[in-house]
């Protein structure tokens, strides 16, 4: 069974930096590509970044030269550095792990922004 653990959430000011970090572990086969959404309050959850298995990455506009994905060698980990961050961006953020023949999700992690 494949789990996914996330951590590095928390409480930041406006401006400030998080990196959130997250682990998969068990069996994974045909792996394609890893992810973070973010579902804030009221609203309908919103894929924040993607990281392909060759390192292709895309991000949603609206957080797109201030959020870096990225993978460490060989692992199925994937990170999230978040600078400059708004009060919009405040949500529970939520890794995926993405194979062809199934979908991953963590249990989330809440990032809250405010002064």
């Amino acid at each position: 069974q494949v789990q996914l653990v996330e951590s590095g959430g928390g409480l930041v000011q406006p401006g400030g930096s998080l990196r959130l970090s997250c682990a998969a572990s068990g069996r994974i086969l045909n792996f394609v590509a890893m992810a973070w959404h973010r579902r804030a309050p009221a609203k309908e959850r919103e894929l924040v970044a993607t990281i392909s298995g060759g390192g292709i990455t895309s991000y949603a506009d609206s957080v797109k030269g201030r959020f870096t994905i990225s993978r460490p060698n060989a692992n199925y980990a994937v990170y999230l550095q978040m600078n400059s961050l708004k009060p919009e961006d405040t949500a529970v953020y939520y890794c995926q792990l993405i194979t062809l023949g199934d979908n991953y999700w963590g249990q989330g992690t809440q990032v809250t922004v405010s002064s």
